[in-house]
């Protein structure tokens, strides 16, 4: 990759940057940082305004959050739409401790970022588990194969895609010399010049699908590549699970991190308290208008999808590249996941992995979800909405059934059944994933970073590593942090 978009080393450099800051005494919004008794002294609101309001409490925003603590800045709050935290991260309890990720959940070599955050936290992983044979479904035929072994007949398109995306950094795809002629291509169509096979094509689209959220044939190359490029310019490493992005997990769930999180920020995180009307954010003090009443602040953290940044009105309008980046921001692919719970993962008996792939019905994946003892077998999927009844039980038999053509009968005999449709669950989750089409990074994507007045702008899309990820999430959530403090003693210099 090229040397300017290596951020492998981010954590330590943004580290130093705080301490930096520390240690030169600079005022930031009243704060002293060279002494924590004079910050809290002077951490007082006296005069009604904040330094930074976070707006979110997903990855980013509680990482930016707790960013602040640790540089010694306390004036500042989290406001969360939703009554919980975690964002698209959301653990099923299923009891016993035991616990199915709804949302966001794997890990994987490269991601340094939250595997820091978790090592801080004290939060274990565990590795995924792969082993065995892979089950393919075409109408009542069964086909297994064990993915570990032998070659890979894409391999030659795969390491197309590896060299093309060498030339597509991950911090600005759209600056790519090739860029104009990449993004005018969806993935689809660039594999189809490959000439494809139609079992070949049904692998693509499944991988490529669950990583972005859209089949390849309404995918922008461009941006595909650019996720690549993070991986190290390797597809197996962004789409794997041995050695790739899918590779390990958290014990307690993806969602613990937020959750640990925000009991240590206490109350300075507020639930239920959505954003309606940001006022004045090119003044010097920005007005947010909540749920909760008015609050006043100096700089405004917004980590938020592009897309639900709509839900807010802006007074004054947002700049027009700004705002037609969110209005046109895609934000159709919410993701459906289902869990089926039984007495004990069954399928290893039988020398398979749980990994089910039906090329023409409601189940695009299902994935060995089971705790690291395997004391209970979980059975996780993801399905295509349309094609699955929304009645639970009738969700439930349905898939029941195709586990059981797959497997064997004891998969109709599940003991737990949960389903979680994103577009369904709250207005505040538009989409889990960024799923872009071809000819939008060129055109908008240079509007996505730059802050706006007083707005800066945060989560995993605005990544320079790891996009769409939840290491890119904490990342984006390190980096909007530094900038609120930089703001603000820029201004407090300035005073």
């Amino acid at each position: 990759m090229d040397s300017d978009n290596d951020e492998l080393s981010l954590p330590a450099r943004q580290r130093r940057l705080l301490l930096q800051a520390i240690g030169s005494a600079t005022l930031i919004g009243g704060i002293a940082l060279s002494g924590r008794a004079t910050a809290q002294e002077l951490n007082t609101v006296q005069d009604g305004v904040l330094d930074v309001v976070i707006i979110g409490a997903g990855l980013a925003g509680l990482t930016s959050a707790r960013d602040l603590r640790r540089a010694g800045c306390e004036s500042f709050v989290v406001l969360e739409a939703r009554d919980r935290v975690g964002g698209r991260t959301y653990n099923h309890d299923l009891g016993k401790g035991v616990v199915s990720e709804a949302g966001g959940e794997w890990i994987g070599p490269g991601q340094t970022a939250i595997f820091d955050l978790a090592r801080e936290l004290e939060i274990d992983t565990f590795p995924t588990w792969y082993q065995g044979k892979n089950v393919y479904l075409v109408g009542d035929a069964k086909f297994e194969q064990d993915l570990t072994k032998g070659q890979n007949s894409n391999a030659s398109i795969v390491e197309k895609l590896n060299e093309l995306a060498r030339g597509v950094p991950s911090k600005e795809p759209w600056t790519a010399k090739d860029a104009a002629a990449l993004d005018k291509l969806s993935v689809g169509e660039w594999l189809a010049q490959q000439g494809v096979s139609n079992e070949s094509k049904l692998g693509f689209d499944t991988s490529i699908g669950l990583t972005t959220g859209t089949p390849p044939s309404v995918l922008a190359l461009l941006h595909y590549l650019s996720l690549i490029n993070s991986a190290d310019c390797s597809m197996e490493k962004l789409e794997g699970f041995k050695g790739g992005a899918q590779e390990t997990r958290f014990v307690g769930g993806s969602q613990i991190l937020s959750i640990k999180m925000a009991e240590v920020l206490g109350d300075k995180v507020k639930l239920s308290c959505p954003v309606r009307k940001i006022v004045g954010w090119d003044q010097d003090v920005v007005e947010l208008h909540t749920d909760q009443g008015v609050i006043r602040a100096r700089q405004v953290i917004a980590a938020l999808h592009p897309a639900l940044c709509n839900q807010i009105s802006f007074d004054p309008p947002l700049p027009s590249g700004r705002a037609q980046l969110q209005r046109l921001w895609p934000s159709h692919a919410p993701v459906r996941k289902t869990v089926h719970v039984y007495e004990r993962p069954f399928w290893r008996d039988k020398g398979l992995n749980g990994q089910i792939t039906q090329a023409d019905g409601p189940l695009i994946l299902s994935y060995d979800n089971s705790p690291p003892d395997g004391s209970v077998g979980v059975l996780s999927a993801f399905v295509r909405s349309g094609q699955l009844p929304h009645d639970a039980n009738a969700a439930q038999s349905a898939l029941s059934a195709i586990y059981a053509q797959a497997m064997v009968d004891e998969a109709l005999h599940p003991i737990q059944f949960h389903d979680h449709d994103w577009g369904k669950v709250d207005p505040w989750t538009l989409t889990c994933v960024a799923s872009i089409p071809p000819g939008f990074l060129t055109k908008w994507g240079q509007y996505l970073k730059p802050s706006v007045g007083r707005l800066i702008w945060s989560g995993t899309e605005t990544a320079d590593l790891w996009a769409s990820s939840m290491d890119g999430a904490i990342r984006a959530g390190h980096r909007a942090a530094l900038e609120a403090l930089q703001a603000l003693v820029q201004r407090r210099r300035n005073v």
